[in-house]
């Protein structure tokens, strides 16, 4: 984040040193402010950190972001009119969101946010929401202010404006600034996040869907053909129970899983399966009750060290302990996956009267369901997958499963039971999901009318403007928060107001299919421009450092599998949420590299050895270059290049994304993974939803000449390094396609279709190219 236009003093050259270049005041004309569709974004968020002291505090604050604004306030402004604000700042182009996970504050698990300068990382401050789902919603609100700076500062800064890279101070004014003008002007909604701090004594809440989504909590099935075979061998408690039977006749062990309907929302449900509470552990869970946390890696990853007495289990005549490490993802579609695999920790060693065992590999799968026509109460899918050594569990299976239900896996699977009786017994648990809210202009001019902006000083170089001009500067917010909570009366005051407190279609009908693929060919056929002249290439010369395989079970090469094992989009996807088989993907797939590096590589088709920059790439209309940036020791990269046979038509959906803006691309550019053949923990981990890398992971667009390259820092989330790092560890073994492809909305740009595909074949990490 950075200041707007502040007054500047006149510099040798006809310049003038000023504030961060951000927008002009209203004078300029060019106020985004009194736009009418400008949007708010308000409610309860915690300050989080460490003091001098070396002592955590939690400090309950009212967030308010219109505009590039930010305000931070004590008391919710629409209940105080006489509230003031205490931190207040501006958002701009360096300004970086980063979602760190998951961390205990005061004995509560709370979900933190980094915001910091792309600049300089010593800038940056922590705020901390009660569920994962409100920090997404945070994270978004954030970016849409960004998004909105950048693209004023391309619309309004000068053609010879220089920025400057220097670090700004961390000064900032307490004092209320007069003759502000009125930032209720042009707000056509107030959009509230959460539901206030009185949920860390009660239960995480629902917050609302995400403006950026059309389909947030549509419920969604996978975004490909499930391969699996899985067969329900046993009911119990209301519980389904199978048994993966691909798995089993190819004497891989055995897969099991059981599935029940729980009526709460998936983020309660998280909760409490992450809750290390043994009072609230006893009540639903028989056998990993007794938890206690050893050592946090980091937001999504920490171990667990438990034990259980065998006066409640008649087979075991010692007392067992356990050691397992927990890793867990929340999905764009507001699911969640939780990852359990025993371990060994230093500071957990075997104890005297123990016997360690190892807890079979397992995942929890949270989904959410349409809640009850007429009843309002949210729905979700509980899932637990369990892997069953085949040691000593062919027993059971030689006698028709009879002694199922005196094992230890069958007790894990049955936990789901336990979950769904809590909430039942208890309806307070349950958390209602809220909508988005609109509220009266009276409602928001009681929020917004005291979010005024402070004059601070930095330094950037631009033209000389004209004297006439007026210009502002303001506090950066991650320099707002950054400073240390030092009110004592703060702390008393957030204890006292804590203390206060339709499912998708299935199409079985061939001649419906048939006609949306028809649909889906017409949509393809308007990206490109068929009336321009083909170009006669020859797609063998496109050379990368990975081969091309000519059988499925050749190793260490990519194929193009083709659309058909996709679900995309179809034309009436508004009205029934339906999805279709992909089928054959836009552009061509000619060259995959595979290569590592030091240092993370960027920019690789302006490099003169890529395939771009080649005789063939450089007479191609267009070259589509994917660089997935994986962090490892070394860093590697895996580089796709799909190309047009034609040239791109002008105000096509694909014209919008080359030549669109980052922001634009950010909210479309879409990946869905498959893993076709591979451990079963890393198809489950790497899970098989469309994700939006654009909101998921960094990305950087490079367009020049007749290509675009999308640079994929899979780094920048924490989530996605640890299941590239599971990933790496089985990559000989396992076979992964990809699907890319722009996000459609409205009726102008269904049905979907992809760009592209590719199948990487069992991959070996050592055949990467060093650069």
């Amino acid at each position: 984040m950075e200041s707007t236009f502040g007054r500047g003093r006149k510099r040798g050259g006809g310049q003038v040193e000023i504030d961060h270049n951000l927008e002009r005041d209203a004078s300029m004309g060019s106020d985004k402010e009194s736009d009418p569709g400008v949007r708010a974004y308000v409610g309860w968020v915690y300050h989080v950190g460490t003091n001098s002291l070396s002592y955590q505090y939690c400090h309950a604050r009212y967030l308010v972001i219109k505009g590039k604004y930010v305000t931070m306030f004590k008391r919710d402004p629409g209940n105080s009119p006489q509230a003031v604000p205490i931190r207040r700042g501006v958002v701009g182009p360096h300004l970086m969101v980063e979602e760190v996970g998951r961390q205990i504050y005061h004995g509560r698990a709370l979900y933190v946010l980094k915001i910091y300068s792309r600049l300089d990382h010593s800038r940056q401050g922590e705020l901390a929401c009660t569920s994962a789902e409100e920090a997404e919603k945070w994270v978004s609100a954030f970016k849409h202010a960004k998004e909105e700076v950048i693209y004023e500062l391309r619309i309004y800064k000068e053609p010879k404006a220089q920025f400057s890279n220097k670090p700004t101070c961390s000064r900032f004014n307490m004092n209320r600034r007069r003759g502000h003008r009125s930032y209720t002007k042009g707000i056509s909604k107030l959009i509230t996040i959460g539901r206030g701090p009185e949920s860390l004594l009660r239960r995480p809440s629902m917050v609302t869907q995400e403006p950026d989504s059309d389909s947030y909590y549509h419920y969604q099935r996978e975004d490909i053909v499930e391969k699996e075979d899985w067969r329900c061998f046993h009911t119990v408690n209301g519980l389904r129970i199978f048994e993966d039977v691909t798995a089993s006749k190819a004497e891989k062990g055995t897969i099991m899983k059981a599935v029940g309907v729980v009526e709460s929302s998936p983020d309660t449900i998280f909760d409490m399966i992450m809750s290390l509470d043994k009072s609230l552990r006893y009540q639903w869970d028989v056998l990993t009750a007794d938890l206690e946390l050893v050592e946090a890696i980091d937001g999504h990853t920490d171990i667990v060290y438990g034990s259980f007495d065998p006066k409640y289990f008649k087979r075991f005549y010692s007392k067992r302990d356990f050691l397992f490490s927990r890793s867990w993802r929340r999905d764009q579609d507001g699911s969640y996956s939780i990852r359990q695999i025993s371990t060994t920790h230093k500071k957990q060693p075997t104890r005297s009267g123990f016997q360690r065992i190892d807890l079979s590999p397992s995942i929890w799968e949270i989904t959410p369901l349409p809640s009850k026509p007429g009843v309002g109460t949210p729905c979700s899918l509980v899932s637990q997958i369990v892997e069953v050594n085949s040691t000593g569990w062919g027993r059971w299976k030689k006698s028709h499963y009879s002694k199922f239900h005196k094992t230890i896996p069958y007790i894990l699977l049955c936990r789901i039971a336990g979950i769904r009786e809590v909430f039942a017994a208890n309806p307070q648990l349950v958390s209602l999901g809220s909508h988005t809210k609109t509220q009266s202009f009276k409602d928001v001019k009681k929020v917004l009318e005291q979010t005024e902006l402070i004059p601070r000083e930095t330094t950037v170089l631009v033209e000389s403007p004209p004297e006439s001009q007026v210009l502002e500067c303001h506090e950066e917010f991650y320099d707002a928060i950054m400073a240390e909570e030092q009110d004592e009366e703060d702390e008393s005051d957030d204890q006292e107001l804590l203390l206060k407190h339709h499912p998708k279609m299935v199409c079985s009908n061939h001649v419906l299919c048939i006609v949306f693929e028809c649909h889906a060919a017409s949509r393809i056929g308007k990206e490109l421009d068929w009336n321009m002249p083909g170009v006669e290439m020859d797609f063998n010369l496109f050379n990368g450092s990975l081969r091309q395989t000519v059988h499925d079970k050749d190793s260490n090469g990519w194929s193009d599998p083709g659309g058909k094992g996709f679900m995309v989009r179809s034309r009436t996807y508004d009205q029934d949420s339906l999805k279709i088989s992909g089928g054959e993907p836009l552009l061509k797939l000619v060259a995959v590299d595979w290569f590592k590096s030091e240092q993370k590589i960027g920019h690789l088709a302006k490099q003169p050895d890529c395939c771009v920059q080649s005789e063939a790439g450089r007479k191609a209309p267009f070259i589509l270059v994917i660089n997935l940036q994986v962090p490892a020791k070394p860093n590697y990269n895996l580089v796709f290049y799909f190309v047009a046979e034609k040239p791109i038509r002008p105000g096509s959906l694909l014209d919008r994304f080359a030549n669109g803006d980052d922001a634009f691309r950010n909210s479309r550019f879409k990946l869905i993974p498959s893993i076709v053949e591979g451990y079963w923990m890393v198809k489950r981990a790497v899970g098989t939803k469309a994700c939006l890398l654009g909101r998921a992971v960094t990305c950087h667009y490079l367009r020049e000449d007749n290509f675009l390259e999308i640079d994929v820092d899979i780094g920048s989330s924490s989530v996605a390094r640890g299941v590239v790092g599971l990933v790496l560890g089985y990559l000989t073994n396992v076979v992964v396609d990809l699907a890319i492809l722009i996000e459609a909305k409205g009726e102008q740009e269904l049905p979907e279709y992809l760009l592209g595909t590719v199948r990487i074949n069992r991959i070996e990490v050592d055949s990467a190219v060093r650069q």
